[in-house]
């Protein structure tokens, strides 16, 4: 026996118990394995014209037996003579594949890529195997050659004679696993069976550009015998057949003439378990210093456990058509984990075991691209099929809010011109371009209101007093919208018609494009308010002088009003928001957390420990509610204050959407004023 070196015992040792993760994945290397032998066979008959080699017989084989508890991978692929079973096999991490391409690099074409790099692939074996024989002719040799070995101490590498069943008459190599005997951490035997190497083939080596071949067993009817009577009943005999296991060619190489949209949808929902059509299908397609085909998928809806924490993003990741990943979360952002698909890429950077996708920039770039294609594919969607794109905003939405809110408003720029919001005035979902697009005269920002209810949020005082005003208020129902509009702050509307200072500039351009000039455009940042949060602004300088006397005048009362509140509020002031045959009162709130955030927070798990919002109650002065307040506080009559003061305020909280912190205390003013 010919011992591994002291180095190569620990390396190996490394490898089978650390490395790979995942023992089933075995196959899938000794299959590229397989296939890179095949590569190099049909290579070489390009370059060497005395070489002939049949494509069509090129095939990996893949068998079982049972009893005696064996597996067996074949090729008919280049072979390898006993030196070369010597330096491939008997040194670890020793890649003949990665030898073979370094020296063939110019030759190499399309219709040959070596898959293998590190050399360490076929020692997955030993993970469910306690002895591995590698059984291997070389093409154009007459000479068979054994390799044996346990994985632990060493290897044999023997002859084998003509008259050996195991002699192989045909160039190639066949891997064969005597399996472990079963163990309470791992059961080998499933590996022992039709349908599990079905299975890994299918998941793992599917795409491997030659035909994966396995007998599998089938049943049929017998013929019925001549002879047989009116009672006869049908027979059935099992036997088996050859059959190609694997697709080999992958959809996402074919040309997009070549696949209909029903077969993608297919592709789709067999590979990713949906039963729904996906809503958008689009591939990418990049060559250069990084080449790689993508083929990328929105669902038709979202997945049950998409916003939970158990839901796994990422996109399945082929290198040279063999399954590396599952789910490559570093090539989807968060916001866009709703994407499924497939890249495939011969030039990413693997680590020895292929499980574990290295940091590099080529990733980073795949990355980059990958996520400006799906930005521009919803965009295409939003502008050219609104119906569709307002389904998917529905499902997925959310997370694109939380990208913003997340990124702390990073990627507004991004993701803002993707977002929808009810309009109240157009009674319609609306981008953000669209809302600044129609913009009234003079408005300058745009107005929100944040709530659990659309029809809620339409009757609210302060909506209604913004509407009356001739703006729009977008209506923003998700607990995740308050808290991205605070991280935007503002909106970039990009190519609206520019607007001149005066009228002289205004006319000079319109003539200017009566004579064929083309319209001047300009981008406009607008601010976000909150309807309920700060001063919007909004009053005449008229009207807030008005309010500004009123609060002067009465401040006696809305002293008192604060101190009857005990701390609930931090101030009492006249509005200027309310019409004057509007609401009695309204809760605004100062500073960066509104009502809203606050309810919002006051839900999740650290409910106790939620900051407050700063709460100003605001009167309506032109209402029939604040004389009776003057009136009170003019006769002295505290209580009376108290009470309608109580009332002002717990009303006003139920227009929000907030209970009373004390709702018997309130039922119970209510009982009094009656």
């Amino acid at each position: 026996m010919r011992k591994f070196k002291t180095e190569s015992k620990k390396l190996l040792d490394l490898m089978i118990n650390s490395i790979y993760t995942n023992r089933e994945i075995f196959l899938r290397e000794l299959v590229s394995n397989a296939s890179d032998a095949i590569d190099k066979l049909y290579l070489k008959s390009l370059t060497d014209s005395s070489v002939q080699v049949d494509q069509a017989n090129l095939a990996i084989n893949v068998a079982f037996d049972k009893d005696a508890r064996t597996i067996t991978v074949s090729d008919n692929g280049i072979g390898m003579t006993a030196d070369e079973l010597e330096k491939n096999l008997g040194t670890i991490a020793h890649s003949g594949s990665e030898e073979f391409k370094a020296a063939n690099a110019e030759a190499q074409g399309d219709a040959v890529d070596i898959i293998g790099r590190f050399g360490v692939g076929f020692y997955s074996a030993f993970m469910v195997a306690r002895e591995v024989s590698v059984i291997s002719r070389a093409y154009g040799s007459d000479e068979c050659n054994r390799w044996t070995s346990d994985g632990v101490e060493g290897y044999t590498i023997e002859p084998v004679s003509a008259d050996d069943p195991a002699y192989r008459s045909e160039p190639g190599t066949s891997v064969i696993m005597a399996l472990k005997e079963n163990a309470e951490e791992a059961n080998y035997d499933e590996f022992l069976s039709e349908w599990k190497l079905r299975e890994l083939i299918r998941r793992y080596s599917n795409y491997v550009r030659y035909p994966v071949q396995m007998l599998v067993t089938k049943s049929r009817e017998k013929e019925k015998p001549a002879d047989a009577g009116d009672d006869y009943k049908p027979e059935w005999e099992d036997y088996t057949e050859l059959e190609t296991i694997n697709s080999m060619t992958p959809i996402w190489k074919k040309r997009g003439s070549e696949v209909t949209d029903e077969e993608y949808a297919e592709f789709y929902k067999s590979t990713f378990h949906d039963w729904v059509d996906p809503a958008r299908t689009f591939s990418l397609h990049a060559e250069g210093t990084l080449e790689y085909d993508a083929l990328l998928f929105i669902p038709g809806q979202a997945s049950f456990d998409l916003y939970s924490r158990d839901y796994e993003k990422g996109l399945e990741l082929y290198s040279s058509n063999v399954l590396i990943m599952e789910k490559c979360a570093d090539l989807l952002p968060d916001y866009y984990n709703f994407v499924r698909g497939v890249v495939d890429s011969a030039d990413v950077s693997l680590n020895i075991s292929r499980e574990t996708l290295q940091q590099t920039r080529q990733l980073q770039a795949m990355a980059r691209r990958i996520e400006k294609k799906i930005t521009g594919e919803l965009e295409s969607m939003r502008d050219n099929d609104r119906e569709a794109y307002e389904k998917f905003f529905e499902n997925f939405g959310r997370g694109l809010k939380y990208g913003i809110y997340s990124s702390y408003g990073m990627k507004k720029d991004e993701l803002a011109g993707l977002l929808l919001f009810w309009s109240a005035r157009e009674q319609k979902m609306v981008t953000l371009q669209e809302y600044v697009a129609a913009m009234a005269d003079g408005q300058k920002a745009i107005y929100y209101a944040a709530g659990d209810d659309r029809e809620r949020l339409a009757k609210m005082p302060v909506v209604e007093a913004v509407l009356a005003k001739g703006y729009d208020v977008l209506l923003a129902t998700q607990d995740v919208d308050e808290f991205c509009f605070q991280a935007m702050r503002d909106f970039t509307a990009k190519g609206l018609p520019k607007t001149y200072e005066d009228d002289a500039a205004r006319e000079a351009a319109e003539k200017a494009v009566a004579d064929g000039a083309e319209p001047e455009v300009e981008d406009r940042t607008v601010e976000l308010k909150n309807v309920t949060s700060g001063d919007l602004d909004l009053a005449s300088d008229e009207e807030k002088k008005e309010a500004e006397e009123a609060t002067k005048a009465n401040e006696g009362l809305f002293d008192a009003m604060k101190d009857a509140l005990e701390g609930q509020v931090e101030k009492v002031a006249v509005s200027t928001r309310l019409a004057a045959d509007g609401a009695p009162a309204v809760i605004t709130s100062e500073g960066p957390l509104s009502l809203e955030m606050e309810k919002v927070l006051a839900a999740g798990p650290e409910a106790g420990e939620a900051p407050k919002a700063v709460r100003v109650l605001e009167v309506n002065a032109k209402h029939p509610v604040f004389e009776k307040l003057r009136a009170a506080q003019e006769a002295g009559d505290a209580e009376k204050v108290k009470l309608y003061a109580g009332l002002l305020y717990n009303q006003a909280l139920l227009v929000e959407g907030i209970l009373p912190e004390d709702p018997v205390a309130f039922a119970t003013q209510v009982c009094e004023l009656m």
